[in-house]
């Protein structure tokens, strides 16, 4: 008899679908890479999916986030994407959080209740503290780079970020994280250089703020990874089922 997984069975198997079904994943940041991560993990028939987001969809996320159509304008990322996970399989389970993930809420997570952690944030300071927090709690967690002003997806790479080379955001996180005494973490990246230099333009706090470019096939591609490569984890490792 069919149903919505049968062609997923066909190639992981029942065990397969079975441990996918009892993985517990978290989410932070439901910009382009984390949204379409969040839809392929459902797709996939997990457990429970946790979303972290604390922006509403605007009308220029529709170049490149999957969650924005005109009719979700205005709404919270959190909701539109639990809405859309519950059309896909009405039997997983969501958290959504509609906050910033910080010092001050870091304390609402208790991350070793988490099979799996992706961090899609795009705030340095938040992606820091996620990934130190996880690491401490013995959870594995993969960060998403910067994927503004690139156009080529086929140049995505998931490696330890000891090996990455070209993207600047993987220097500073570097840096950043042998502060804090970690060496390793699984990354997504791009090998490509950005397409155009950052523009700059100024707040309305009067404030000078950066503006990068993006493209929807790239944030795509970037989410599927970051899935996939959770999925091949929980399948080859068995991480589903922690206490």
């Amino acid at each position: 008899m069919q149903d919505a997984f049968s062609r997923m069975e066909l190639l992981v198997g029942n065990t397969g679908v079975k441990k996918l079904s009892r993985a517990k994943i978290a989410v932070f940041g439901l910009g382009g890479a984390g949204s379409c991560a969040v839809d392929a993990l459902a797709r996939c028939g997990v457990g429970s999916l946790t979303l972290v987001d604390h922006e509403k969809i605007t009308l220029p996320d529709i170049s490149s986030q999957i969650l924005a159509v005109h009719s979700t304008v205005g709404m919270s990322k959190v909701e539109a994407a639990k809405k859309r996970i519950h059309d896909i399989d009405e039997g997983i389970l969501v958290h959504t959080y509609e906050t910033f993930y910080k010092e001050e809420t870091a304390g609402m997570f208790d991350l070793r209740s988490f099979d799996y952690v992706v961090d899609a944030m795009g705030t340095l300071s938040s992606k820091l503290l996620l990934i130190s927090r996880a690491k401490e709690a013995r959870v594995p967690v993969i960060s998403c780079l910067n994927m503004g002003s690139k156009l080529d997806p086929s140049r995505l790479e998931i490696t330890d970020i000891s090996r990455t080379a070209v993207c600047p955001a993987a220097r500073i996180m570097k840096a950043e994280l042998r502060k804090r005494g970690i060496r390793k973490l699984k990354v997504l990246y791009s090998k490509e250089r950005p397409a155009r230099e950052k523009l700059f333009r100024r707040g309305r706090n009067g404030a000078v703020q950066p503006q990068e470019g993006n493209i929807s096939f790239v944030f795509g591609a970037a989410g599927c990874f970051l899935a996939g490569e959770v999925v091949r984890d929980i399948l080859t490792t068995g991480t589903t089922g922690r206490s």
